[in-house]
């Protein structure tokens, strides 16, 4: 027996549309569970045939509360949790943040731990610019650069297995120093990846660049002007592939960046391709970098000698002297004693400026830390860019951003 069909009218048609959208055009929804936004991230598209008339990034899926768990613990207890904003490059992460905490606590690091920090950074690069290509490549249709990628990043992960314990979420900053020594033998294996890591670079990147179908879906495609990209707060490759030569590690020098030689690659026409192009030449950087700061590795200390108000005892002597058990048990329960102050400090990372803005009354505790995550500014950027384009190049204009959706959501 035939039923009969409850078909909603116009009026109710119109209901089920998002506030401001146009009702004789239509709604779709992409995401928040979609392989090409690369996380939860959720676009309200409005559409005009196959053409964007609007588009709002829905986001707030992946919250956690950071920065208010972080009013809740002690200063070298919140490290874990930078491991989770960008977690393509939880090193960098880690140093920012350890930075801000020592420039509110007035500490020098030596120059050995600047030297860790700078090349544990840039290994951090090479691993997140990896991904991000290989993503980029598998929106765009290159399978193959996703295998050649996730090829190097295995030993990128090796490495800092054999340094900090893990391959992912390292934990390896800590406030005045980091957690412990470069094992016996370790720069050398740096440097001999380095060297074998440039010619598998210019393989991968030669699978793209001069790619037909690649640079049909790239080649004026997403283009921020040099203007916009200024106005809506972008950073890093974002703003870099615009035309502005803006980097923290040239502009604002931090953990002895301005004792090397490199150069910032910058774009022309701000679209997509650009910016591919400017995640690639980083990567050429890098590895200078990196050889740079192997070839003149400092010795002496890892950590800051007058550090140990922050730093907890060796294990030996916190068996052995009631003086060192006493103090074990003060940073662990109360946390290093830090003066009042407030404090902003931001780091260039592979997705661009990641910033700590600290917050202290006194004690073990931040009063306030926020957070200015450079994915979720760079996001910003969607409404303008992606309205007069069609729905699949919104999958390459997301590739080409190249965000993560921990640091955005936070």
């Amino acid at each position: 027996m035939a039923t009969e069909m409850n078909i909603p009218d116009s009026a109710a048609r119109g209901a089920q549309v998002p506030a401001g959208f146009d009702s004789e055009r239509m709604s779709l929804s992409m995401g928040p569970s979609h392989p090409s936004t690369h996380g939860v991230l959720r676009l309200q598209m409005e559409l005009d045939g196959e053409v964007l008339t609007k588009c709002d990034p829905v986001i707030g899926y992946l919250h956690r509360g950071d920065e208010k768990i972080a009013e809740n613990m002690t200063y070298n207890q919140f490290v874990p949790y930078t491991d989770r904003l960008d977690y393509l490059a939880p090193l960098a992460n880690n140093m920012a943040y350890a930075i801000a905490v020592e420039r509110l606590a007035k500490l020098e690091v030596p120059a050995r731990c600047q030297a860790i920090r700078v090349i544990t950074a840039e290994l951090a690069r090479i691993s997140a610019h990896l991904l991000g290509l290989g993503a980029f490549g598998i929106d765009t249709g290159a399978w193959t650069v996703f295998m050649y990628a996730f090829t190097e990043r295995e030993k990128l992960y090796t490495l800092f297995e054999e340094l900090t314990g893990a391959r992912f979420t390292t934990s390896y900053a800590r406030i005045g120093g980091v957690a412990r020594d470069v094992p016996e033998g370790w720069t050398q294996r740096v440097d001999k990846f380095c060297d074998q890591f440039l010619p598998i670079l210019e393989e991968i990147l030669a699978l793209l660049s001069r790619n037909k179908i690649f640079m049909d879906r790239t080649v004026g495609v997403g283009v921020i002007s040099r203007e916009d990209a200024i106005a809506y707060g972008l950073t890093g490759p974002n703003l870099r592939g615009s035309g502005v030569p803006l980097d923290l590690r040239k502009d604002r020098p931090y953990s002895g960046y301005e004792q090397y030689d490199f150069d910032v690659p910058v774009g022309t026409t701000g679209d997509s391709y650009d910016r591919y192009l400017v995640r690639g030449e980083e990567m050429r950087q890098s590895v200078r970098i990196i050889k740079q700061a192997v070839a003149n590795f400092p010795t002496g200390l890892w950590y800051a000698p007058d550090a140990k108000r922050i730093f907890a005892p060796p294990k030996d002597k916190v068996l052995t002297s009631m003086e060192e058990l006493i103090q074990n048990f003060m940073i662990v329960t109360e946390g290093p004693q830090l003066p009042p102050g407030e404090v902003y400090f931001e780091a260039e990372n592979p997705k661009g400026a990641l910033g700590f803005y600290i917050v202290s009354k006194g004690g073990g505790v931040p009063y306030r830390l926020r957070i200015r995550a450079p994915s979720f500014c760079n996001l910003s950027i969607l409404p303008k860019v992606c309205v007069g384009n069609l729905v699949s190049d919104v999958v390459s204009i997301l590739g080409s951003l190249d965000f993560v959706m921990g640091e955005c959501d936070r």
